[in-house]
């Protein structure tokens, strides 16, 4: 039974629940969709396309989707996504039970639209709720990924010979259920709630022009850390399987320090909101930065195992603190009139530079090894710091300005 709270709270919990749900989705779907897609490919030099076409999809969908949330109301437009999702999955266990190569890039794709509407879960318990709860709101929506994204991988092991016949079917048969058991959960008890609270003193103003919102400190500080954070993550994170195997460490050793990193992407949202509440916003993105930097320090020393487990599991962590104060910084940066622009621009930015630093992660790594890969990330994290640098001398003018009003 969901907990007796306030209707933001409540649908924060129902986003925590669906976040769990399409994590586990997600993650099924990356841990066998380069196996299948070989195994199905025509042209083997085409083996990863349905692998890509899960991010492209999302991009591509990303800015639509915004706006049609606004249109059709973040619960029906949440149940479209979790729908696209389950049939996703069930177009991929037909592709994969007729061996057909091109319908299981149309599975793929439509997971991609299904991550396109669930990135916004985190933006819409935001919104629900008051200036000071958007943190713990960020936060909790994200800590519903924390049993999936062991669970999906499991998941993923246990079902893929389901059907002796077809390898790998089961488990998209697992993603499509996994869908359906979201769709149900946000017509069952979604409900969009918008308090006054949680619009604010600008509910009722005018929408601003897109470059005038984004000209704003808090906005660059937002993005800088949502996009800077998962474009660090992704490049690190797409090339540590392949680091690991190349510094003579098994396949399985590979899985288990991405397993193990994705415990620290989204454990820390457990206690994350509080840490917000407690230090403020600029200590916690300050201190996601630092936990990347000591992912290249140690990367840098070592390339032992427990080195692998140790970074990745720093860059898991340092990851969800800039995840989760950007995307708290980004809904105190727009008024409810600018929300579905905003959001999806934002939204778009970061699945384009995300995408781009998956795809140049294996080069980088082939060029310069892992320790090179890992320097490259340096520059990145200091241009995060200069833009949240300038939006706490920002916020320290405005503050400054008040006490003398």
């Amino acid at each position: 039974m969901l907990p007796t709270l306030s209707p933001g709270r409540r649908d924060a919990w129902v986003l925590a629940l669906c976040q769990g749900l399409y994590t586990a989705a997600i993650s099924i779907d990356l841990t066998l969709t380069g196996l299948t897609g070989y195994q199905l490919a025509p042209d083997k030099a085409l083996a990863t396309l349905p692998f890509a076409l899960i991010t492209v999809a999302g991009a591509v969908v990303t800015l639509s989707a915004s706006f049609l949330l606004q249109r059709l109301g973040r619960r029906l437009g949440f149940a479209l996504g979790a729908l696209a999702g389950a049939c996703g999955g069930a177009v991929s266990v037909w592709a994969v039970m007729h061996a057909n190569f091109w319908v299981f890039c149309l599975g793929t794709a439509a997971v991609g639209v299904f991550q396109a509407f669930a990135m916004y879960y985190r933006l819409a318990a935001a919104d629900a709720v008051g200036p000071d709860e958007k943190g713990r709101a960020v936060s909790r929506v994200l800590a519903g990924g924390v049993v999936a994204a062991v669970l999906g991988p499991l998941l993923a092991a246990w079902s893929k010979d389901l059907f002796p016949t077809a390898l790998f079917a089961g488990a998209y048969l697992m993603v499509c259920l996994l869908g359906l058991l979201s769709l149900a959960l946000l017509l069952g008890f979604y409900r969009d709630h918008q308090t006054a609270a949680a619009a604010g003193s600008q509910a009722h103003e005018p929408p601003r022009p897109f470059a005038e919102v984004a000209r704003q400190p808090i906005f660059a500080a937002s993005v800088a850390n949502n996009v800077i954070g998962s474009a660090v993550m992704m490049l690190v994170m797409t090339a540590a399987p392949l680091a690991a195997v190349g510094h003579h460490h098994s396949i399985d050793d590979g899985a288990g320090i991405i397993q193990w990193h994705m415990v620290g992407m989204y454990a820390p949202s457990l206690v994350a909101g509080a840490l917000i509440q407690r230090v403020g916003l600029g200590p916690m993105l300050f201190a996601g930065m630092v936990l990347n930097a000591v992912c290249v320090a140690v990367a840098m020393a070592s390339t032992g195992l427990t080195a692998f487990y140790l970074a990745l599991f720093c860059l898991g962590v340092g990851w969800n603190f800039m995840f989760v104060g950007g995307t708290t910084l980004l809904a105190q940066s727009y008024r409810p009139a600018e929300r579905a622009k905003v959001q999806g621009l934002a939204e778009l930015a970061r699945f384009v530079v995300t995408a781009m630093a998956s795809l140049v992660a294996g080069p980088l790594l082939e060029r310069y090894g892992w320790a090179g890969l890992n320097v490259a990330v340096l520059p990145l994290l200091a241009l995060a710091a200069v833009m949240t640098l300038w939006w706490v001398a920002a916020q320290r003018r405005g503050a400054a300005v008040l006490e003398r009003a």
